[in-house]
């Protein structure tokens, strides 16, 4: 009698790796189609709304735009580590941290002229979440501590340190009550693109997925990279440095996403407070596997989900919960895992004989 069975692809073919990644998005919002249905909302006129609400006007555009930024800077940092096998979770924790340490400098050195403040504000807040990525990154490398558990566990450490500031001692005394450190200087604000609240983040976003496919693609240690991700043996094997380019990878994952948190404060809240990262940290992780890794693909793919949070936020005029946008989210993350099997393997049928 004739069966299915799971066969390994010997190669894995690029049709697969287009198609995947766009049956995840279609079955994702199929799947929401559903819910909305069910809760008494019509899924097309939904749907709409949140384009409009998207990309309907220049302001929808440029809010989309400012949306995207942190998850383009987020999803970079964890698919560096993503493709030596390091799951870093951890990038919410180094957005607070890199949030924290820039504000202090911030804070301290308001006076100083931009010119030399915002590089140092950069600096501080890549340094940060470096160190809270490097953290995980050296258990891992010197005890085979599990990376995963240790990232995750850092994102509550760093995300009640910054609540603990700014309800205590960089508490604004004239916040009336509200948990705010006082306003920066506009000496420590990122300028702006336009009259729009986009800044230069932007175009540090894009300069960073231009220097990761440079430097994956066309040097050593990007090949280093790439081999150690494949086969920790083999690299051993070839005389690569495994433990020095965990701790490295590492660091920078986790500073590119602590030099989001500086871009975050710097350019739009102006301040620390509570929340300075409504979850970008966990969305990037669906935003660098939905790009399949590629530095260019993940630029695209965090302004879709920088929409789908605008789009959200435009649905709550209309009385529909912005829950939906997380059940998105959700279900794109579970379509886009579960197709992960279709690209490594092939249905074959078979016969009991041949079993």
């Amino acid at each position: 009698m004739p069966g299915l069975k799971l066969i390994k692809r010997e190669n894995e073919s690029i049709l697969p790796k287009i198609l995947v990644p766009l049956l995840a998005i279609i079955l994702a919002f199929l799947s929401g189609a559903i819910f909305l249905s069910i809760s008494g909302f019509n899924p097309g006129e939904t749907y709409i709304k949140m384009f409009t609400g998207a990309f309907g006007s220049t302001y929808a555009l440029a809010e989309t735009i400012v949306k995207a930024i942190p998850l383009m800077l987020a999803g970079l940092a964890v698919s560096l580590a993503f493709r030596m096998k390091l799951w870093n979770i951890g990038a919410e924790g180094q957005i607070y941290m890199g949030a924290f340490a820039a504000s202090g400098l911030a804070l301290s050195f308001g006076n100083l002229s931009p010119w030399f403040l915002l590089p140092l504000m950069m600096l501080a807040g890549f340094t940060a979440g470096g160190i809270w990525g490097l953290i995980p990154g050296a258990l891992r490398a010197f005890w085979e501590v599990n990376e995963t558990i240790i990232t995750l566990m850092l994102n509550y450490i760093a995300i009640f340190w910054v609540d603990f500031l700014v309800f205590g001692p960089w508490k604004d005394p004239e916040s009336l009550g509200f948990p705010l450190t006082p306003r920066f200087s506009p000496n420590a604000y990122l300028p702006a693109l336009g009259d729009t609240r986009v800044h230069m983040g932007l175009l540090i976003a894009i300069a960073i997925a231009v220097l990761f496919f440079l430097l994956i693609k066309y040097t050593r240690w990007g090949y280093e990279i790439r081999v150690i991700g494949e086969s920790r043996a083999a690299a051993h094997y070839a005389g690569m440095d495994v433990i020095k380019n965990i701790l490295l990878v590492m660091a920078i994952s986790g500073g590119i996403a602590g030099l989001a948190g500086m871009i975050e404060v710097s350019g739009i809240t102006h301040r620390l407070q509570p929340g300075i990262s409504p979850g970008y940290g966990y969305t990037a992780i669906i935003v660098a596997w939905l790009g399949r890794l590629d530095p260019f693909a993940i630029i695209v793919v965090a302004f879709l989900f920088g929409a789908l949070l605008i789009g959200g936020f435009n649905l709550q005029s209309y009385a529909v919960p912005f829950s939906i946008v997380l059940i998105l989210q959700g279900a794109v993350l579970f379509f886009l895992l579960a197709g992960e099997i279709f690209m490594k393997y092939r249905l074959s049928v078979v016969r009991k004989e041949d079993q």
